[in-house]
């Protein structure tokens, strides 16, 4: 799934530069400043569109996950907000009631809802 994620990243951001490829050949012919004009205006799109998906990327790569959990006594308040469903208030309670022997202190504590807590239960853990 990654390889299509990134397949169609990279056909978006080279997209511009085919469309000026095409209109400057079926048109009447340009001058070198308007050809340079076109040129460096695609390759700014180009750029822009390319920190953008290499943004994606490094977020997707570094969200936490059942894979790679996130440690409630540890993690940063920011990275407790890249879980879904998790505000700056939230976040702020999670740290103020470390240190945690379980994930399911969050629940018995009441700092988070048992909604909250099922959206985010198989991405936390707790390390001692």
């Amino acid at each position: 799934m990654r390889f299509g994620t990134i397949f169609l990243a990279a056909a978006a951001c080279v997209a511009p530069l085919f469309y000026t490829a095409c209109t400057a050949c079926g048109s009447k012919p340009q001058s070198p400043e308007q050809l340079r004009q076109q040129t460096a205006a695609a390759t700014a799109t180009l750029k822009e569109d390319a920190k953008a998906v290499a943004g994606g990327v490094k977020d997707g790569l570094t969200r936490p996950s059942s894979d790679k959990p996130l440690d409630l006594n540890s993690a940063s308040k920011s990275q407790l907000q890249t879980l879904p469903g998790i505000d700056a208030a939230t976040a702020d309670r999670i740290v103020a009631g470390r240190p945690y022997s379980s994930e399911h202190e969050l629940l018995e504590k009441r700092i988070v809802s048992r909604d909250e807590y099922s959206k985010i239960a198989d991405r936390i853990t707790v390390k001692n």
